[in-house]
């Protein structure tokens, strides 16, 4: 509604809460607030401050009644969404109770803040391959930035843990990408870009920032990075099998296999398995192998050879070798 004149007796003590962010009815960006009390002149919401100039759809207004919702321009921060307000007639109580709000809001923190323990280290030692992934997320609206974080979250599995360790709306700045270089963190931005030299900053010190306009985008570009964290699992593949028709014994070398590969391919860099009556008896490496007497990379099914077992020489007649690689497999998210 609109509102009496500067200078008219008003209403003392408004308060109310702020909604959402929004646009103002002045022009740029503003922040749509729910008056419980009536408000005007000076306001306070959390840490922040400003002399209000207020809009109710559009149009300026002096002051708000209870249960009017109106945008307000001017604020030196952005507050969160349920963050209540209260208005004073001057402008110096109102800074004063925010940088005592401030104050405490940094004590808080600061004894709030999460300290690693014994039992944490001992869980990350058990665990071995413990990773940490930091993100710093900045959105447009608070309704974005909580989807972000909750989603992020729930990402966290045993091996890699996942870190808010700053979220908040507005563009991405220079402290941002300085706090990403301190804390070895990514920037996920949502409908928002950086301002200043935050882009110029982030290109010297290397820091990865991502912006996005789709939640799932970045929830799925997110997960796929944290794949590419995952220690790879190793799974054994049998390349191929030999089987030993004749053994020559070489002064200072010791026992070649003569063999005829079965199946698959033998290869000069696999493992290989001495197999006996179906019994493994032996688990090693080649020390050669040779196309009569030329050394080979690889031998096919099919075709005969000579093979030297690194460090073994007990083979017989009608033994079987087995060749095997170590083949990464990639893990994904559970």
């Amino acid at each position: 509604r609109g509102g009496r004149e500067r200078g008219v007796e008003r209403v003392e003590g408004g308060r109310g809460s702020k909604i959402e962010e929004g646009g103002g009815g002045g022009g740029g960006g503003g922040f749509f607030f729910q008056a419980e009390d009536g408000i005007r002149d000076y306001d306070v919401t959390g840490v922040q401050t400003c002399a209000l100039p207020i809009y109710e759809r559009g149009n300026k207004v002096i002051e708000a009644g209870p249960s009017t919702p109106v945008s307000v321009l001017g604020l030196d921060g952005a507050p969160q969404a349920g963050d209540k307000f209260n208005v004073f007639e001057d402008e110096r109580d109102a800074k004063q109770i925010a940088t005592k709000r401030a104050q405490l809001q940094r004590e808080q923190s600061v004894r709030t803040q999460r300290h690693i323990t014994l039992d944490e280290i001992g869980r990350r030692i058990a665990l071995g391959d413990f990773k940490e992934l930091n993100i710093i997320l900045k959105g447009d609206v608070d309704g974005s930035v909580e989807a972000l974080t909750d989603s992020f979250q729930k990402l966290s599995t045993e091996e890699i843990q996942v870190n808010i360790i700053h979220k908040g709306v507005g563009a991405i700045t220079e402290s941002d990408v300085l706090l990403a270089s301190a804390s070895d963190a990514i920037i996920i931005g949502f409908n928002v870009r950086p301002m200043g030299k935050a882009r110029q900053i982030a290109d010297k010190e290397e820091i990865d920032i991502r912006m996005y306009s789709i939640i799932y985008d970045a929830i799925n570009d997110l997960k796929d990075a944290m794949e590419g964290m995952l220690s790879p699992v190793f799974k054994e593949e049998i390349t191929g099998t030999a089987e030993i028709r004749e053994i020559f014994k070489v002064s200072k070398v010791g026992s070649i296999a003569g063999c005829m590969v079965i199946t698959g391919k033998i290869f000069r860099n696999s493992g290989i398995r001495l197999i006996r009556e179906s019994v493994v008896i032996y688990t090693g490496e080649l020390a050669s192998l040779k196309r009569f007497k030329d050394d080979v990379k690889e031998v096919a099914k099919g075709y005969d050879c000579g093979m030297q077992i690194k460090n073994y020489n007990d083979i017989k007649e009608g033994d079987v070798i087995e060749a095997f690689q170590e083949v990464e497999v990639k893990k994904s998210l559970k």
